[in-house]
């Protein structure tokens, strides 16, 4: 499976759950432990100690997809990673994801972790159906912690009209990915990308499929019938195909003067108005130096991750 999808929007299932049941709230603290700011990038990079609300640390992980911000969230409402992992496994079952397992809250790799796209859309329609209220965590086109500003990986909130969600991700071994969710004309639908090769790609694949969805004729096939599927003991690992100096290079091609990835599905405009960041603000303490610059040994895209399972 791929770090950061299915792991961090199971991991706000299981904290949004915790809140409905009343053993937590958006204001309750979160602190960042040494095995929080330990992690390997994608994160925030704060400093052990500092403090934050719920609804920050929510936002950020989100936003972000910040590895040691899922792993402080997890120790917040599992009082340990170990026993927030136990709870989205449980979770996990409890929702019918039954080709799904998770060893750790970030989607960092490891043995007897993985999902399916079937999973993944169970997840993301369950999410949109049992807590609405926090549909708008989803569709943040950027935080700014008054430091520095960070934009939603999701390039299609803003450019696709009425998406409204949901999670991006990516690794090595199961190349780009993406969770989108719209809705337009009182329809909604939700597609699943796995193992795109760009970012740009990732982004044209899911805007083709959301307005397939918002435009076609017929329902379809119910999500609840697809059967589970995939070979729990055997991943596919696409690194050598994504992560090589020619992809790469191809991948650095296909951006404008900007920086901006080239994105091609007709159906991706520009944004109307300029991202609109949402500020978050700490309890205690700050942001570390900066991240360590590109290729280098802790930079993200050298950061190993789970894999996807076979035919996805």
């Amino acid at each position: 499976m791929v770090r950061r999808i299915a792991d961090q929007a199971d991991d706000s299932y299981v904290t949004f759950d915790a809140i409905r049941s009343g053993r937590l709230s958006l204001n309750s603290t979160v602190v960042m432990s040494k095995r929080a700011t330990d992690q390997l990038p994608s994160k925030m990079f704060f400093t052990p100690g500092t403090s934050m609300s719920l609804e920050t640390a929510l936002k950020m992980m989100l936003v972000k997809s910040a590895n040691d911000m899922a792993v402080a969230v997890g120790e917040t409402v599992g009082g340990s990673v170990e026993n927030f992992v136990a709870m989205m496994n449980a979770e996990a079952l409890k929702l019918g994801m039954t080709s799904t397992h998770y060893i750790n809250p970030n989607g960092m790799p490891g043995p007897g972790q993985y999902t399916t796209a079937r999973d993944l859309a169970l997840l993301t329609l369950r999410l949109k159906q049992d807590f609405p209220q926090y549909a708008g965590y989803f569709t943040i086109e950027g935080i700014d912690t008054g430091q520095k500003q960070y934009k939603n990986f999701n390039t299609l909130i803003g450019r696709f009209d009425g998406a409204d969600g949901m999670k991006t991700g990516f690794i090595c071994a199961s190349g780009f990915n993406q969770i989108g969710s719209a809705t337009r004309d009182g329809r909604s639908v939700i597609s699943v990308v796995l193992g795109s090769d760009s970012l740009a790609g990732r982004a044209d694949d899911t805007a083709n499929l959301l307005q397939q969805g918002l435009t076609a004729t017929s329902e379809g096939v119910a999500l609840t019938a697809l059967a589970p599927y995939g070979d729990t003991t055997t991943v596919n690992d696409v690194s050598a195909e994504i992560c090589n100096p020619k992809a790469a290079k191809v991948r650095s091609e296909t951006r404008d003067d900007a920086g901006r990835t080239i994105q091609h599905s007709p159906y991706i405009h520009e944004m109307d108005h300029p991202p609109e960041y949402v500020r978050l603000t700490l309890l205690s303490g700050g942001e570390a130096p900066p991240p360590p610059p590109k290729g280098s040994k802790t930079s993200k895209k050298n950061v190993p991750v789970p894999h996807p399972r076979p035919g996805l």
